[in-house]
């Protein structure tokens, strides 16, 4: 189903047009007419009538309603579920042994389980090595001294909670919750893009697409943190969508009570619209942004993205609703509210994914205060927060200095056509070894996306641009604030070390961008069956392409032992080695 503009009357910068007071006072007067030829009936019948004529009139202008059973997209999701579990839970403990970063996290995880909480620290002058005792089954490989750690707590909180729910020492309980995270967002993606494009067929299709992604695959099946950034920035999204939503029903419902009640006041009512004090799914949204600082601090981005987001769309919606004062009441109104149940909520949800630390003696700097007594954070804060302030600074410089060459450094242009993807894991296998029937073969884990999500995503990008500038779309613009929010910051960091990996955070946004150029593509169910017949099948060939890229790639996704000159078949370009 294609996506459509809501038009909006033109009219002066402060005042809605002549059209939009006709409406409304049409409205308002033919409530009044009815009720006139309708003497028999009660005064209260008259104002029911009216209530429902404006509720309904206001729910069609604000978009409010989607035309699909809540069931059909249920079922598709559930679907969508059961082939992105398939794909990330088999065999996902392959490999056994702890790969790329899941040496630093995977192990800190257990610490937690260890500590209630804080990183330990442990050898690397250790024989057998650290990494292979762990693999061996020895997971207790701690010197039990603090260790710096530069990154939040909530992800490792995360891998740990895999670990407790099966035996900690099988590479499976490692992934566990990466695995589970993947696959719910595959299932989010389905409601999102639903709701976002008005069609369960385009939100099923965005849902496999991003099952099939082959960047988005391999940290699901890996103990690395930016799976768990990806899923909270993504539950985020879904809220910000519903209180958007939910705003303009909300509106729509308490303008026709007021209007309804007495249409004489109607001029009033409209001069700044009511206000909505209390908005549960924003306030989702903010606990999800706290819960996505708190596993990486490129988290903030989308609090400053979501922030601008929502502001814009309330007075958009107040404009919509013929609100005469639609920007001041959506700048001087809406986005205080709007700030306090985000930036708040999401900086207590923040400390509170410290409260391991917080409750230890042996976390890093947890007594700096006490130790520096003098500093002006422990004059302007507790003891607690003033040693956690200098614990942040510390990660603070050490991010900032973060400018080691490493091969598979890759710059953010780069990032959007998988120039330079992450190698995780690779190991050269001889005849006989785990089945290995030639003289020489591969084991890889290469985190390159899918060629047709992320090339034909790259392109779609424009389309969607376009799309937003020249027609207004609003959907447009809401599914290009968090690809912004996730990759044009890195820009900024030039001199800094940076990976493609990082774009998983952006992969669900990449993909509706693509199943928003599909939608275009297959056309409005309005159409001549001819155009929707030829739609219909270059979007099918897409997608079929899609999972065709994931058969082919699969086995250097998932560490399959191949041919070596067949893993050289799967490496298009030589950056990709």
């Amino acid at each position: 189903m294609p996506v459509t503009t809501l038009e909006v009357p033109a009219g002066s910068a402060g005042e809605p047009s002549a059209e939009a007071d006709a409406a409304v006072g049409a409205a308002s007067a033919g409530a009044a007419d009815s009720a006139a030829h309708s003497a028999a009936h009660s005064a209260t019948d008259d104002r029911v009538r009216r209530y429902g004529e404006l509720r309904s009139a206001l729910r069609e202008r604000l978009d409010v309603d989607h035309p699909e059973p809540a069931w059909w997209g249920w079922v598709v999701a559930l679907v969508i579920g059961v082939v992105a579990g398939g794909l990330r839970f088999w065999r996902l403990g392959n490999p056994s042994q702890l790969v790329f970063d899941e040496t630093y996290y995977v192990k800190q995880a257990y610490s937690f389980i260890l500590t209630g909480g804080v990183e330990w620290g442990w050898s690397d002058q250790a024989t057998p090595s650290v990494d292979a005792q762990f693999t061996a089954g020895t997971l207790d490989v701690f010197t039990r001294e603090a260790a710096f750690v530069v990154h939040p707590p909530l992800g490792k909180w995360m891998i740990a909670t895999g670990m407790s729910t099966i035996d900690a020492t099988q590479s499976e309980s490692w992934r566990l919750a990466s695995a589970v995270c993947g696959t719910l967002m595959a299932i989010i993606l389905v409601f999102v893009a639903r709701r976002l494009l008005n069609s369960t067929l385009l939100g099923g299709t965005a849902g496999l697409l991003l099952a099939v992604d082959g960047h988005h695959l391999v940290h699901s099946r890996t103990a690395l943190l930016d799976i768990f950034l990806a899923f909270f920035v993504l539950v985020a999204f879904a809220f910000l969508i519903a209180d958007r939503f939910w705003m303009r029903a909300r509106l729509a419902e308490r303008l026709a009570q007021r209007i309804a009640t007495d249409p004489g006041a109607s001029a009033a009512v409209m001069r700044w619209g009511p206000t909505q004090w209390f908005r549960p799914w924003l306030l989702a949204c903010g606990v999800a942004l706290g819960c996505a600082i708190g596993v990486k601090w490129s988290g903030i981005w989308f609090v400053v993205a979501f922030g601008l987001l929502v502001v814009a769309w309330d007075v958009g919606t107040r404009r919509s609703a013929w609100i005469r004062r639609w920007l001041a009441g959506g700048v001087l109104r809406d986005a205080p509210i709007a700030f306090v149940h985000l930036v708040p909520v999401a900086f207590a949800t923040y400390l509170a994914t410290y409260a391991g630390w917080f409750r230890s003696t042996t976390g890093y700097d947890r007594f700096w205060a006490a130790d520096n007594p003098d500093s002006i954070l422990t004059r302007l804060l507790p003891d607690s927060l003033a040693s956690l302030a200098h614990y942040h600074q510390s990660m603070y410089e050490f991010h900032r200095n973060l400018d080691a060459d490493h091969p598979y450094e890759a710059n953010p242009w780069s990032w959007i056509v998988m120039a330079r993807p992450t190698s995780f894991f690779y190991e050269n296998k001889a005849l006989g070894e785990m089945g290995c029937e030639v003289t020489e073969c591969s084991r890889a884990i290469t985190s390159v996306g899918n060629p047709v999500v992320w090339w034909g995503g790259a392109i779609s990008i424009v389309v969607v641009v376009f799309a937003w500038l020249l027609r207004r779309d609003w959907r447009a613009g809401a599914l290009l604030v968090p690809l912004a929010a996730g990759w044009l910051p890195w820009f900024a960091f030039q001199d800094r070390t940076t990976y493609t990996f990082y774009a998983v955070v952006f992969v669900p946004y990449v993909v509706l961008a693509l199943t928003y150029s599909l939608g275009l593509i297959l056309g409005r169910p309005d159409a001549p069956p001819d155009r929707r017949s030829w739609g219909a099948s270059i979007a099918g060939v897409v997608v079929i392409l899609a999972v065709g890229c994931l058969l082919f790639f699969w086995p250097v996704w998932t560490a399959e032992v191949i041919p070596r000159d067949q893993w050289q078949l799967r490496m298009w370009w030589d950056s990709w080695i």
